[in-house]
């Protein structure tokens, strides 16, 4: 007995909610969809828990359950776009106005406190900055094709070399590759600014996103919405 009313084998949606809903199987070695408990593949795509902020490794059916970006779901599936901002500028002064200590960090839209929050790597991993919304919106009213980040599930990648911002570069990408690219770096960053395996871990990093991304143009900076999940780069 599964207390649903009998009206046959659930099919589609309706049926893999239950089967989320229903009682896990036994673990077994290897990766396993949180939603469901099927065995996944080591790369496999991700849904956010909007209200716990957490990533969740999933199955492609659950997955696809969560592709519309309009619904009001718990959980968002995260896509798989890459773009890069060829004509991104940073003002003088815009950095230092974000307040991030480091030359590197990752903006997205957190809808559940409504607003933009900021993230940098350090050797405790990523560490939330008091982001000053009046300095962010300068960076975007400066760079309007930024707001084509879809919220909770895209982030805004931003690199400040040495030579200044003036040589800034900004990528949009899946929040789970910023989320990788912090984990890799907790693991060699030294020092203040992280030291040179850390930057050579970087610039290994924006290496395989340029390769992935496409240049932000009012075709390919659309809604965000999720499309065939893949890894992190």
């Amino acid at each position: 007995m599964t207390g649903y009313p009998d009206r046959g084998t659930p099919t589609g949606a309706l049926g893999v909610l239950r089967r989320i809903a229903a009682t896990r199987p036994r673990p077994i070695d290897g990766e396993r969809c949180e939603m469901c408990a099927v065995a996944i593949a080591d790369e496999h795509p991700h849904v956010v828990n909007l209200a716990g902020r957490q990533l969740m490794c999933v199955c492609r059916p659950c997955y696809l359950l969560f592709t519309e970006p309009d619904a009001a779901l718990r959980y968002r599936a995260v896509p798989d776009r890459y773009l890069a901002f060829p004509q991104f500028r940073l003002g003088p002064g815009q950095w230092d106005d974000l307040e991030i200590p480091v030359g590197l960090a990752f903006f997205f839209h957190n809808s559940d406190q409504g607003r933009t929050v900021a993230f940098y790597p350090g050797p405790a991993g990523a560490t939330e900055s008091e982001l000053p919304i009046e300095a962010w919106t300068a960076v975007v009213e400066a760079n309007p094709a930024l707001a084509t980040a879809a919220p909770d599930v895209e982030a805004l990648l931003i690199r400040v070399p040495r030579s200044g911002p003036g040589q800034a570069e900004c990528h949009l990408l899946p929040i789970d590759a910023c989320y990788e690219l912090v984990g890799r770096l907790r693991r060699c960053w030294r020092g203040f600014d992280g030291g040179q395996d850390a930057r050579r871990e970087i610039d290994a990093f924006f290496d395989r996103v340029m390769r992935r991304s496409v240049a932000a143009n009012p075709e390919t900076a659309g809604t965000g919405r999720a499309g065939p999940p893949g890894g992190a780069p």
